[in-house]
């Protein structure tokens, strides 16, 4: 089977009315709820004393599961964030372990209701006198399988399942702030998720537009998104769950050190983000015939340690562009997070739209 390349409109982006039009699933709507989605979340957890649930001491290990879908990245940034500075073990598993006890915290998320896989599993875990913290529609042996047992935040803002990130993320800050082995500022996080959507707006042309810009220097690349630290690699995770699911475009995720263990990639990339590149035939398929390398480099986290990693890609990447919100933005480091995945994801989703490999397109495909 043969896929037909992709034709990119880049004049798409900045024609707000053909934008609106094409956007038919209404996609960058459902994206730019992302601070709602965690407002809603906070609000749920509120109302169902979330915190004072989890108010019995602290823990032996909070477990994080990892299911198919947006939640599987958000998992991980929420590791990345709290597991260095945790008093307890912090866990990834893609189903509750069996050694999981009633000291223990669960939390999971998933939008498959039908998930019988992890129901089964946190059947297991209520039964064994875990504590419980589900994000997931209200109904389904999902939710089923902790009723009574344990906290279900389901989902008062609708979007579809690709977009459940935000809600995800804000689901495990919140069970970690009610557990107190970390402690983010959710509120915060949702104005900037805000923030960020109106930077983003559709009516904004592409030079003002980060979303726009970021979707335009990628197009018709292979995007290599290499992290400077483990929150960074995990949100660059999500960047690449978002960009195929939106643009049908395959990305390289690894942290900065591994990329520098690849050699053959990391002259590639070199090669691919060189000045001279600019000059470079766009209709030259020769070689391996695949979309030439972008390389960019993302960091989350401030301090020495990052300003040093920086400073030596700086040598070894001449001109590499590095994507750091905490250049824009004085905010903690989920909220960083945060905005630069809602970024990635916005990007994606116009790229998807100006390629025509965005929902409610058809891409054709011949044997």
């Amino acid at each position: 089977m043969a896929v037909m390349p992709m034709v990119l409109d880049d004049t798409l982006l900045d024609d707000p009315a053909r934008l609106a039009e094409t956007d038919s699933a209404g996609l960058l709507r459902h994206a730019a709820m992302a601070g709602a989605q965690v407002r809603s979340t906070a609000e749920s957890a509120a109302e169902l004393e979330l915190s004072d649930r989890l108010d019995v001491g602290r823990p032996r290990a909070f477990v994080l599961l990892s299911r198919p879908g947006a939640g599987r990245a958000a998992v991980r940034v929420l590791h990345a964030l709290i597991a260095a500075q945790c008093p307890v073990p912090v866990v990834i598993s893609d189903v509750v372990p069996n050694w999981v006890g009633a000291l223990d915290v669960v939390f999971g998320h998933t939008d498959d209701p039908g998930d019988r896989e992890l129901a089964a599993s946190l059947d297991r875990a209520s039964r064994y006198g875990a504590r419980v913290v589900l994000s997931a529609p209200g109904d389904g042996p999902v939710a089923a399988s902790v009723a009574g047992k344990g906290v279900v935040l389901t989902p008062r803002v609708p979007v579809p399942p690709e977009f459940a990130f935000p809600r995800a993320l804000a689901s495990g800050l919140l069970t970690a702030n009610a557990l107190g082995v970390h402690v983010a500022d959710v509120e915060s996080l949702a104005d900037q998720l805000d923030d960020e959507a109106e930077k983003d707006h559709l009516g904004r042309e592409s030079f003002a537009n980060p979303a726009k810009a970021l979707a335009l220097r990628v197009a018709e690349r292979t995007p290599l998104l290499w992290g400077f630290d483990p929150v960074a690699v995990a949100v660059a995770e999500h960047a690449a769950f978002a960009f195929a699911a939106h643009a049908a475009t395959v990305c390289d995720v690894a942290g900065y050190q591994q990329a520098l263990a690849r050699p053959a990639l990391h002259r590639a990339a070199l090669a691919g983000n060189s000045a001279q590149d600019i000059f470079a035939d766009p209709d030259d398929e020769t070689g391996a015939g695949a979309a030439r390398p972008r390389a960019m480099l993302l960091s989350v986290r401030t301090g020495p340690a990052a300003d040093t990693a920086r400073f030596e890609a700086g040598d070894r990447f001449p001109g590499i562009e590095v994507i750091s919100p905490a250049e824009e933005l004085d905010a903690e480091e989920p909220v960083r997070a945060g905005v630069l995945a809602l970024r990635f994801e916005l990007a994606a989703v116009y790229l998807g739209l100006a390629a025509g490999t965005g929902a409610g397109h058809f891409t054709s495909v011949t044997a």
